[in-house]
């Protein structure tokens, strides 16, 4: 087992539900790199992508390391007052607008993909 599946192991119901559907999403489909840092899920391509945050609302965040660089046009991220990072909560994996996020997934991969801005 790795570190991410012992991590994910720790939590239940609806948290453990999204993290194990984004972990799927991240290191099947799409094929980035997982690793425990600071204690949370990352994933990579080139440089760190996202991670999965779980929040103390018993929510998991997705953020997006660049994710103030984002277009947002799906009005979804929130910085949350952080200079680079944006991020979006979710209770539920019934909640997780597939389309948007897929579209999110796949900005954020590419401005991994050209480098820094």
């Amino acid at each position: 087992m790795t570190d991410i599946e012992d991590f994910i192991l720790q939590f239940s119901g609806h948290q453990r539900a999204v993290l194990n559907y984004f972990h799927h999403l991240f290191t099947k489909e799409l094929q980035l790199t997982d690793k425990l840092r600071y204690k949370v899920p990352f994933y990579d391509g080139k440089t760190w992508i996202c991670y999965l945050n779980p929040t103390k609302g018993k929510k998991i965040e997705l953020v997006f390391l660049r994710g103030r660089e984002l277009s947002n046009v799906q009005g979804l991220l929130n910085d949350k007052g952080r200079k680079m990072v944006s991020g979006i909560e979710f209770a539920s994996v019934a909640e997780i607008p597939i389309d948007a996020i897929t579209e999110i997934i796949h900005e954020a991969i590419y401005l991994d993909e050209i480098g820094k801005a």
